[in-house]
This record gives C-alpha cells, structure tokens and sequence, in this order.
C-alpha cells in the first residue's frame, strides 16, 4: 500500500496563510524586541496579536471548532506549528504556546461539560492564561513524577491543598491551573495522583518568584509557587482521582510533539538565516557557501530538519491513530531536541562573529532552543525509557521461548 505524505488543501492553505502572517505580523516585532517577550508588551502583546492572528484567519489550528479553532489532528498540525514556530513569538499568537496548547489538548479529552464550558472554552479562545503545575523541587516530582510530594486531603465540600511547585511556565498572570497533587500514596509510589482545576486568584496559590532562565520568550515565565492550604471543590477535580499520571499522558505525548513542530520552526529559521549569509559572504577566495567545511553543515543541517521532521509525523500518525506512541513520541523528542540545537548551533558558527551577536536572530534563538534537552523530559530520561522498553520486550520474548 503507497504511503501517501501529503496534505489536505486546507491544511495546505492555512500553512501558507501562516507563513504569510508569521513573516508580516510578528517577526518584525520579535526582532524589534530581540525575542524578549516582557520588554514586547507581555499579556498586551498576547492580546493584540491574537486578535490579529483571528482577523489573518489563522488562530487557534488546534483548538476544537466549537471553541474557535479548526480542529486539526496532530499530523496535521505539523506544517501550521512549524510554521508559526519561525518566529519565538508565533505560537503565541496562534495560541499555540505551552502550556496553553497542551492544557487544551488535555481538557478536551479529560474535562466533563461543565469545566469545558467553564475553562476549556475561553482558553482556546485565548480569553484566559493557563499553567500546568506538576514540577516540585527536590525531592519532589520532576523528571521522576512519581516523586511528588504536594497533597491534597479530602475536607468538607472538597479537597485541600499543598506544597511547592517550581518552574511552572506561565505562571505569573495565569488564569487557570491545573494542579497535579499526591490523593493516594507516598512519594515514590506509582500512582494517587489527581489532577485538579483553581482558577488563578484562588486564596493559597502565592507567586514566590521568577526563576531567571536562558528563555525569554514564554509569556508568564517559570515561576515558583507555593500551594498554602488551597480550597477546591470536588468538581474541581480533573479526570478521576487517584489517577492524574494516566490522565497526564493524554497531554505528554501530543505536546512533546507539538514542542517538536514550534522548535523545528524556529531551527529552520535559524538555517535559512546562515544560509543566506554564506550565500553572499567572500572570504579565502570565494563565496563562504562553496567552501566544502561550509556546505558539510548545510548539510548536515538539512539531514537534520528532515529526520526531524520524519520522526515527529511517524509519532503524530500513532497519536492520531489512538495508540499511546509513548516510546515514538520518546524517540522523537530526544532526537529532535539535540538536532535542533545542533542545527541552530552550526548557523551561528556558519555566520561567525555575527552569529553571536544581536544583528541576527541566531544568538537569541541558541538560548531558547538550548533548553528544549530537558523541558518535556531530558534527553537521558526519555533514552533511559527506550531502551527500558526494549529490554522488557527482549525478556518477554525469552520468557515466553522457554
């Protein structure tokens, strides 16, 4: 049976709208502001180019119709992300950002009716801001979620509670959280984790402070938090309680795929940018591009881009096949991640003494993709993880030889 890669004309015309509405509308602000989406204009930015964004047609490609958006599934995705990822500040302006995109991902396969109306609705409208509040400082919950220490204890009318989370993205101005808390257990154990819905100004939830990293580009930051006795009703609760880290895999996979589609975007900007540069640059007798050092990494670069590019949709067909894809989805991320740094790396090597300074994207776009190696899984877990399923079938398979 062929292999048919190719896209709707829908999905076709929307990439292009896309582009289109990338290279008019956000890139000459993100370059004005040097990816720093504080100094841009924060939640004002958000909002006005949000509203541009659904004026050019292109909002919200995710989002379920209902609600706004055009409904795509994750191969489809593909082409709009990455396109909208050509810019830092793109997927803002989509609404396609994390967390945002992947709490929309999460609530409309796991909200009953009365928290999508409530919260789903006017995230995927971009009327709210959202934050997904999972990682914990040591010895909590991290790479390992199994480790989380926050709890939630049943009290009249619902659940309280607490403990301390950090690097939280979005945060600082965040409507909504979705707070994973221990119901069952202790740390260490698997299982008895419940996921729970607070609006932003619920009395407990305090700001500590900003933790000052080498993005600037998320909107609301990575904040500390502190969960003082937080009183929620029990139709806050997310999903069923007890069990949050099944219900968490709806979202982790999709969105360390979707991170795959924005930071190839931005990769790719970066390569287009050096190979222009390379196109034009004289140097040792020639055009930098004809020399053979110089083309290896455009090459090499390309390979990249389309490995990339090829591992993602492997995984996106599982996903929207209803598998798990949890071990494509590892493969994925932990590819993709070095890949892209590598590809943005050698456009700033490409581009010498430029790259590293601010007359070209590619110094800010080095800081940004730099820390995608451990957001959503660093690259060692997710290697740990493939080859503790390899091992496992390998045994399976001899036990069941013997």
């Amino acid at each position: 049976m062929a292999i048919d890669l190719s896209q709707r004309a829908e999905v076709r015309a929307l990439t292009e709208l896309t582009r289109d509405f990338i290279a008019s509308e956000v890139l000459p602000i993100e370059d004005a502001h040097r990816g720093d989406i504080t100094a841009a204009g924060g939640d004002q930015l958000r909002v006005k180019l949000q509203q541009a964004a659904r004026d050019a047609g292109v909002f919200a490609p995710h989002a379920p119709v209902e609600y706004g958006g055009h409904g795509l599934g994750m191969a489809e995705r593909a082409p709009i992300f990455e396109a909208a990822g050509y810019s830092l500040f793109g997927p803002l302006a989509l609404n396609i950002a994390a967390p945002d995109e992947g709490n929309v991902h999460l609530l409309a396969e796991v909200a009953n009716p009365q928290q999508k109306s409530e919260f789903l609705e006017p995230l995927a409208r971009g009327e709210i801001r959202s934050a997904f509040a999972m990682t914990e400082p040591s010895p909590g919950a991290g790479s390992d979620p199994s480790a989380l220490t926050t709890r939630a204890v049943r009290c009249d009318g619902g659940w309280r509670i607490s403990g301390r989370k950090w690097f939280i993205t979005g945060a600082d101005g965040a409507d909504l959280f979705i707070i994973m808390a221990r119901t069952a257990g202790e740390p260490g154990q698997r299982g008895g984790a419940t996921m729970f819905l607070a609006s932003g100004d619920t009395p407990g939830i305090r700001l500590v402070r900003h933790i000052d990293t080498l993005d600037k580009s998320m909107i609301g930051g990575h904040c500390e938090l502190v969960f003082d006795d937080v009183f929620v009703p029990d139709s806050a609760v997310l999903g069923t309680v007890d069990h949050g880290f099944e219900h968490a895999q709806v979202r982790l996979g999709p969105a360390r795929m979707t991170h795959v589609m924005r930071w190839l975007g931005a990769a790719r900007r970066g390569h287009d940018v050096a190979v222009a540069h390379v196109a034009e640059r004289h140097g040792f007798g020639s055009r930098l591009g004809d020399l053979g050092m110089t083309q290896k990494m455009i090459a090499d670069n390309e390979i990249d881009i389309a490995a990339t590019r090829a591992l993602m949709l492997q995984a996106c067909w599982e996903l929207d096949s209803g598998a798990a894809a949890a071990n494509s989805t590892s493969i994925a991320k932990a590819f993709a991640a070095e890949a892209i740094f590598r590809i943005v790396d050698r456009s700033v090597q490409m581009c010498g003494g430029l790259g590293v300074s601010e007359d070209l994207p590619l110094a800010r776009l080095s800081r940004e993709v730099r820390p995608f190696r451990i957001y959503d899984g660093p690259s060692e877990v997710h290697r740990w993880a493939i080859a503790k399923r390899v091992v496992s079938a390998a045994k399976r398979a001899q036990r069941s030889g013997e």
